[in-house]
Parts: C-alpha cells; sequence; structure tokens
C-alpha cells in the first residue's frame, strides 16, 4: 500500500499553481516555446497560453516573456520571478510530501492489520 497525495494553491478559491502547471513552466523553459511545452505536457497550446495567462493574473507576476515570430523564430522564457515562484513551489511541494510519507508509515505501519480497520472505525 502506498499513499500519493497532491497539493495545489488557490486565491480567491480558484486554482492557481499546480504540480501540472509547474511541469507546464518547466517543459516552457526546457524548449523555449509554449507550443512544444504544451506538446509535452499533453494540452493544447490553447489551454497552455490559458494556464499561463490565468497564474499570471492570479498571482500578479509575470511568469513568462514571448517573443513573436519571423525570420529569427519566436519563443517564450520564463521570467526570475516564475524561476523563484516554481523553487518555492517545489520546496513546500517536497515537505509536504514527507510529511505526508512520515504520517502514513507512522498510521498504518504500526496500526492493526488492515483486515482489522473496521472494528476500529469509532475509535479517534
Amino acid at each position: 500500500m502506498e499513499i500519493r497525495s497532491k497539493i495545489w494553491l488557490e486565491v480567491d478559491g480558484e486554482p492557481v499553481f499546480s504540480k501540472g502547471r509547474s511541469l507546464l513552466l518547466r517543459a516552457i523553459d526546457r524548449h523555449g516555446s509554449i507550443n512544444r511545452a504544451a506538446i509535452e505536457t499533453g494540452i493544447s497550446y490553447r489551454r497552455a497560453w490559458g494556464y499561463v495567462k490565468a497564474m499570471e493574473k492570479r498571482l500578479g507576476l509575470n511568469l513568462v516573456r514571448t517573443r513573436t515570430g519571423g525570420a529569427g523564430g519566436g519563443g517564450a522564457t520564463l521570467t526570475e520571478d516564475a524561476r523563484h515562484f516554481l523553487i518555492m513551489y517545489e520546496s513546500l511541494e517536497s515537505g509536504i510530501d514527507e510529511m505526508v510519507d512520515k504520517r502514513f508509515k507512522d498510521i498504518f505501519q504500526t496500526s492493526k492489520p488492515l483486515h482489522l480497520a473496521g472494528r476500529y472505525a469509532n475509535l479517534s
């Protein structure tokens, strides 16, 4: 048995950042392209661009700098704010994973066998 958890950040009840959005930003950083990042993460270009704009609006930060196409081609790069935000989010995510893993082990690996769990349902 394993534990899985997901965290996301919200602003005014609206999702603003999650593992998927961090993967999108990391892919933009790697490829220098929102389109190639969208392909890598399995979403449409329109959805990727929408996620970037929603994150920027809700966070009040510019996350991605774009260059329009032409002879030299277009592209996208992360801002320093985006890089800093990614570091903070990934640190939070890592810390929460450690706490969840420890709590899981404390509860499930030192408790009675799972088939007896129903007998203890009323205990808190």
